[in-house]
């Protein structure tokens, strides 16, 4: 049986597993209709800071609506051949409380996974999703041992801490196996994890990072196998209602810089066109400890476009970064262009490679750029 419901607002999914190329699409909703609801009551709210825990946070907070674990990451082969991969896991909570019923197919959680793989060399990107309840185990998290699942999407720990954690995940023409292991702290963002998206009460999230996660295993193309290393970031959000309504869209990207210091930033864009002052970021250093950054300590210019022949949408894939109190100036890059997530949302996502200078030295990176709203 394959079939995929989605009740626009509320992503209220009734849905066995399937993988959707590109073409199989006509529209897709905006990210931000999943992030603004008005089904607040029973929910708990992203209402002030919080001392995160850990291993704990790690799990799901099923108590608020929304959540997701983001996996992003830059590999290469041993022929230096440039791979970007995406794997992402997300929870929309049906209703605020377990209602009584006997059918084993009955959940209160729905789960939707997408599965990326940019190949530099070629110019593909190789992209997919699916959808399921929680009912009778087909999707869920454990938080001892840690596991994230989606039928045969998986994010495991391999021993009795969440890391090291194996991703496995396939769908027609690209798969990956990968095992990811910590070198840096969990860094929080915002207030204490804490981070505000809007001047309303409750229009916030709790967000945390793990930047440089270390990287081997293998990604197959078609029937090629690649045997990859490199490095990757896991971004971790729950929240009930994070989004203001004025909001259009973000702008987020993620860099790991030559200098040894990590970069977030992410522009929240209003429907008029502007920056919302809540837009942020955090500068963090080796030793894992954070600046926050703020709407007015940096600037993001768009420099360059891609529109797509699928959908007709204009991304700024080019960006200019400047951080003028850190004398940090950087040009950003896609890997390739086309890295449009066209799926039941649509937005761009892909690997990006960065160079400019910082006191005057060259620094490079690499990373991860999201587009929404376009």
């Amino acid at each position: 049986m394959r079939m995929i419901a989605i009740i626009a607002s509320s992503l209220s999914v009734m849905a066995c597993a399937r993988d959707i190329g590109p073409a199989e699409l006509q529209s897709s909703a905006a990210v931000n209709n999943f992030l603004t609801t008005t089904e607040l009551a029973g929910y708990e709210r992203a209402l002030a800071p919080r001392t995160l825990e850990f291993p704990r946070d790690h799990a799901s907070h099923p108590q608020f609506k929304t959540e997701w674990w983001y996996f992003t990451g830059n590999l290469a082969d041993a022929q230096n051949r440039a791979f970007g991969f995406q794997l992402t896991f997300f929870r929309f909570a049906l209703a605020p409380d377990e209602p009584q019923r006997e059918s084993p197919w009955g959940a209160r959680q729905a789960w939707m996974g997408h599965l990326a793989i940019t190949d530099a060399a070629s110019g593909e990107f190789l992209h997919a999703e699916r959808f399921s309840r929680e009912g009778l185990g087909l999707a869920g998290n454990s938080a001892a041992p840690f596991r994230l699942w989606l039928e045969d999407w998986s994010a495991t720990a391999t021993g009795p801490a969440p890391f090291p954690l194996r991703l496995l995940a396939g769908a027609q023409g690209a798969a990956l196996d990968l095992t990811l292991t910590t070198t840096r702290p969990p860094v929080a963002h915002g207030e204490r994890g804490l981070d505000r998206k809007g001047p309303e009460a409750g229009n916030a999230s709790y967000y945390y990072s793990m930047p440089r996660l270390a990287v081997d295993g293998e990604l197959r193309i078609g029937e090629a196998h690649h045997s990859v290393a490199g490095s990757a970031w896991m971004d971790r959000e729950w929240s009930t209602n994070a989004l203001s309504p004025e909001l259009a869209g973000w702008d987020w990207l993620s860099l790991e810089l030559s200098d040894g210091r990590d970069l977030m930033l992410y522009r929240l864009r209003t429907t008029a066109g502007g920056s919302s002052p809540f837009s942020s970021g955090s500068l963090i250093a080796a030793d894992g400890s954070a600046i926050t950054l703020e709407r007015d300590d940096f600037v993001l210019e768009a420099r360059e476009y891609w529109t797509s022949a699928t959908t007709g949408s204009r991304y700024p894939v080019g960006w200019n970064v400047e951080l003028p109190a850190q004398s940090l100036s950087l040009e950003v890059l896609p890997l390739i262009p086309n890295q449009e997530m066209n799926l039941a949302v649509r937005y761009w996502e892909g690997a990006v490679v960065a160079q400019g200078s910082r006191d005057g030295q060259s620094v490079t990176g690499r990373g991860y750029l999201e587009l929404t709203g376009y």
